[in-house]
């Protein structure tokens, strides 16, 4: 069964609470040679971190997927106590510093509005609470991955439609290579003896000879095998296409087999009109090979 060809760009976001929290998940990809993950979770979460990765790869096979999971407690700066130890240090050094600086004495406000003084702890939270917290994250990791597989093929759909009319355009280039006068053998014979006229006038070439020239001129520029093979590039990228998936690194190559037959076109064209749509073939394919970039 046929899949949708999909983009490795997407952005997914998804928000969650249980009693006591409140979490949010976002997952961004963008392109990328491979598959790499990066995580920013809040403190206390690096357990989940391996299942949060293994769900992302399950999921997707290429692309630079960012996923950051705040969590946000009730009871976060509800509680403020002294930090003893800090307030002991900045009292002693108060008091070593009295008589030695001509400063009137720090007032309460002042010695607790110091860094460290006053410490603000979360309300915990119990055993089975913080389990319904991870429980929820990873849901909501699990959904977010969901809707961004599904935006990056809703991408994947609109480069689909791009890369075919590109292939539209190369195909038409290639049939009209294909038409181009100059390749008849005839045509290289008109041209080999205008040629030769144009040396000197007073030459002259059997015609037994001059049709062995023009044959041999026209065989090393014939253009046939690349044009066949340009041919069979162009079925196989539709296929490639309608199969869907992560066929990005078949389709790159595919385009790098396109470049290669489409230079050697230009170094065997023997016209100018063949060569400039040797070169529009070139630019073309240049265009393909960017689309395919995007593609998973």
């Amino acid at each position: 069964m046929s899949q949708t060809l999909a983009s490795m760009t997407g952005y997914a976001r998804i928000a969650g609470a249980v009693p006591g929290a409140a979490f949010v998940c976002e997952i961004k990809s963008v392109n990328s040679r491979g598959l790499d993950i990066r995580t920013r979770l809040s403190p206390g979460f690096d357990a989940i971190e391996g299942e949060i990765r293994q769900l992302i790869g399950k999921m997707v096979s290429r692309g630079a997927i960012n996923c950051t999971i705040t969590v946000e407690r009730d009871g976060a700066g509800g509680n403020v106590v002294i930090n003893q130890q800090a307030l002991d240090t900045v009292l002693l050094a108060i008091t070593s510093l009295a008589g030695r600086i001509a400063a009137p004495p720090p007032t309460l406000e002042g010695i607790l509005g110091l860094k460290g003084v006053l410490d603000q702890r979360e309300t915990p939270m119990t055993p089975q609470a913080e389990q319904a917290l991870t429980t929820a994250i990873m849901d909501g990791a699990a959904q977010a991955m969901v809707d961004l597989v599904l935006a990056r093929r809703q991408e994947g759909s609109t480069l689909a439609a791009t890369l075919l009319q590109i292939i539209a355009e190369i195909e038409g280039l290639i049939e009209r290579a294909a038409r181009h006068p100059s390749r008849s053998r005839e045509a290289v014979q008109a041209r080999l003896r205008q040629q030769v006229a144009e040396l000197a006038d007073d030459i002259t070439i059997a015609p037994e000879r001059l049709a062995q020239e023009a044959l041999l001129l026209a065989t090393k520029a014939d253009i046939r095998e690349e044009l066949d093979r340009l041919t069979a590039h162009v079925a196989n990228a539709r296929q490639l296409i309608a199969s869907g998936g992560a066929v990005g690194r078949r389709l790159d190559f595919l385009a790098q087999e396109f470049n290669r037959e489409a230079n050697t076109l230009c170094s065997k064209s023997n016209a100018v009109n063949l060569t400039a749509i040797g070169l529009d073939l070139k630019a073309a394919i240049d265009q393909l090979r960017e689309q395919v970039q995007n593609i998973e």
